[in-house]
C-alpha cells in the first residue's frame, strides 16, 4: 500500500490537488481512499459533487461506537473511498485530537483491511505541525509527504515549516520528505523560489500546477478537472504528477 501525506497552508489548493491526484490514480487502474484531515471537511467535496459526507467525530459523536464503516466511508468520483475526519465542536476541544481519534477509529473498524485501498492519500491542514496535524506523518501512516507551495511569501514561509518538521520527526521513524508540489500564483520569481526552498530540504519540485480557469470552473462544479476536462493542461498536470508522486514513492 503507497501512503501519501499532502500538507500546505490554508487556502493553498491542497485539497484541490489531492482530490485530482486521487481521481488521476483512480483512473490509471488503482484502488483510492482519501481522508480529509482538516477540521473544515471539505477535502473531499470536488470528489462528490460538492456534496458534504458526514464526518468520522460527528458520527461518533451521534452514535457512540455503534456505527459501521459505511457510515463514515463514501464513494465518490472514479471510485474513490472518501473519508472526511471532522472537528470538535466549534469552541470546544482540539481539532488536533480530532484528527487522531478519527484515525484510530478507521483502524479500528478495519477500513484498511475492507476496501484495501493501493494508495491512501491524507489531506492535512498545515498550517500548525504539531498534535495530532502530525499524525498522518507517524509510523503506519504515511510513507512521504508531499508539501503544497506557491511563490508566495507567506505559503514559502508554512511550507517550509513543514518541511523543517519531517526532518525533525525522521528520527522517530516518521514519514519522510517526498517533495514539493508548486501550485502557481504568479508572484515574480516563483519558480526559483519555490525550486530554492526545495533544496534547503535536500528535495525536489515534483511537480507544477498552473493557474486555470478550468480549475477555478471545477470549483463551481464540484468535480475534479481530471474528470470534467480530461484533455486540458491542468488535467495533463495532475496526471504528470501522479506519475512522478509513484516514481518518487517506488525509489
Amino acid at each position: 500500500m503507497i501512503k501519501i501525506a499532502i500538507y500546505g497552508k490554508g487556502g493553498i489548493g491542497k485539497s484541490t490537488c489531492a482530490s485530482n491526484l486521487s481521481a488521476a490514480f483512480s483512473k490509471m487502474g488503482y484502488k483510492v481512499m482519501q481522508i480529509g484531515c482538516d477540521p473544515k471537511a471539505d477535502s473531499t467535496a470536488l470528489l462528490r459533487k460538492s456534496e458534504r459526507i458526514p464526518t468520522v467525530l460527528d458520527t461518533i459523536r451521534e452514535k457512540g461506537d455503534a456505527y459501521e464503516l459505511s457510515d463514515i466511508v463514501y464513494e465518490g468520483s472514479c471510485g474513490v473511498k472518501c473519508v472526511e475526519a471532522g472537528g470538535p465542536v466549534p469552541g470546544l476541544g482540539c481539532a488536533g485530537r480530532g484528527i487522531i481519534a478519527a484515525l484510530e477509529a478507521l483502524e479500528k473498524k478495519g477500513a484498511y483491511g475492507k476496501f484495501s485501498p493501493d494508495i491512501v492519500i491524507y489531506d492535512v491542514l498545515g498550517d500548525v505541525v504539531c498534535g495530532g496535524f502530525s499524525m498522518p506523518m507517524r509510523k503506519g501512516y504515511a510513507d512521504k509527504v508531499f508539501v503544497v507551495c506557491s511563490g508566495e511569501k507567506m505559503s514559502r514561509y508554512a511550507a517550509a515549516n513543514i518541511c523543517m518538521a519531517v526532518e525533525n520527526f525522521k528520527g522517530r521513524g516518521y514519514a519522510a520528505l517526498g517533495g514539493i508540489i508548486l501550485d502557481r500564483r504568479n508572484v515574480a520569481n516563483e519558480d526559483e523560489a519555490v525550486k530554492e526552498l526545495a533544496e534547503d530540504f535536500n528535495t525536489s519540485v515534483t511537480g507544477y500546477i498552473d493557474r486555470s480557469e478550468d480549475i477555478a470552473k471545477c470549483d463551481e462544479l464540484g468535480e475534479v478537472v481530471v474528470n470534467a476536462f480530461p484533455e486540458s493542461k491542468a488535467a495533463e498536470q495532475f496526471n504528470v504528477l501522479a506519475e512522478n508522486i509513484l516514481k518518487e514513492m517506488n525509489k
